[in-house]
């Protein structure tokens, strides 16, 4: 075999959403900091990235986590995600898989009953504190970077639901937070489709007219992602983040429920010490807590905290030979929906 990259992957889920961890064979990228090394994919080379996430090597699913040295020095693993339509810089859902990645692996010692590992990623430090029982990781707590509120009760006119109000809010990627009954439906499995064009078409119109930054991490920029949100009867927050080019996150979205829970804060809902269950589209389940109080640049932020459980499933070898026309990775819209087109 002539092959002239190969990329050794861990198979892992968090409540459902698959997040692959790359945990041999990863080129060096270059940059002095995870954001920087984020910014160098999304805009310099994403070979790897489309190598990775694109067919035929990869399906419409799930992230793609690529392990790398950490770049401060109290953290134990650096990672950033990888998804058809570019390079992320923190993910809840994906946080727990490279936890969980790193410690069954035993690329970092586990130790029972708890260990604590320090994430570096473009967003900031990550603390995930795992409870370890018999060699496994049973669940993953999360504190997450700072998350904190950009705008309140946005409104934007569209062409199919009319005006549609919705929050701008931080969770360690920029969301846009809509409440489902806007778009005429509601968050089960047999709405996605519906739930999946309506967030694209959102994100796309809202990106356009509403540009926003990180006021301290400007390599972090835009609406990520359009995420739905309703009350169930129990209290229970059930969601459904939009992710290009088009499906729905199958957990219930770590840095989708960080953003929201800054929302909640700013509207004086909850407070320090209070938490409650976040439901997915499928329903599983992750906690979601309010750490502490803290500013970013000067802003009212929180610090939260999600938990959830992470499985490991599989290893596998990705290559390249070097003969392969495909090599760039490709998308098709029988699969991946209509905004494939845009990915070649």
């Amino acid at each position: 075999m002539r092959w002239k990259r190969t990329i050794q992957l861990l198979d892992v889920h968090c409540e459902g959403e698959i997040g692959k961890v790359a945990i041999g064979g990863v080129p060096k990228i270059p940059g002095n900091s995870i954001a920087e090394q984020l910014n160098y994919i999304n805009t310099v080379d994403d070979s790897l990235r489309r190598f990775l996430c694109l067919e035929p090597r990869a399906a419409a699913t799930g992230s793609v986590n690529l392990l790398l040295p950490a770049k401060r020095p109290e953290a134990d693993a650096g990672f950033i995600i990888l998804q058809a339509d570019q390079a992320h810089a923190s993910s809840g859902s994906n946080s727990i898989c490279v936890t969980t990645a790193l410690l069954e692996s035993g690329i970092v010692e586990m130790k029972e009953p708890e260990t604590v590992v320090v994430l570096d990623t473009a967003a900031g430090l990550v603390k995930a504190t795992a409870t370890c029982s018999d060699g496994r990781c049973e669940k993953v707590k999360l504190t997450m970077v700072p998350s904190f509120v950009h705008e309140l009760d946005a409104e934007i006119d569209t062409p199919d639901w009319g005006r549609v109000r919705f929050d701008i809010s931080y969770g360690g990627i920029f969301y846009a937070l809509v409440d489902v009954e806007q778009i005429g439906t509601t968050i089960e499995k047999a709405n996605a489709r519906k739930l999946v064009d309506a967030g694209m078409a959102l994100k796309d119109l809202i990106n356009k007219t509403m540009p926003v930054v990180h006021p301290e991490i400007p390599e972090i920029s835009g609406i990520a992602y359009v995420m739905f949100r309703e009350r169930e009867a129990d209290g229970t927050i059930r969601t459904a983040t939009t992710m290009w080019p088009g499906r729905i996150d199958r957990s219930p979205c770590g840095t989708g429920n960080s953003a929201n829970l800054a929302t909640l804060h700013a509207r004086g809902k909850v407070k320090v010490g209070d938490t409650f269950r976040s439901r997915s589209i499928i329903g599983s389940q992750f906690e979601v807590g309010l750490e502490a109080e803290t500013e970013v640049a000067g802003r009212k932020a929180i610090i939260p905290t999600i938990t959830g459980r992470g499985w490991t499933f599989g290893l596998h070898q990705v290559a390249l030979d070097p003969t392969d026309p495909l090599a760039n990775g490709f998308a098709m819209t029988d699969t991946w929906g209509p905004q494939a087109g845009e990915i070649g």
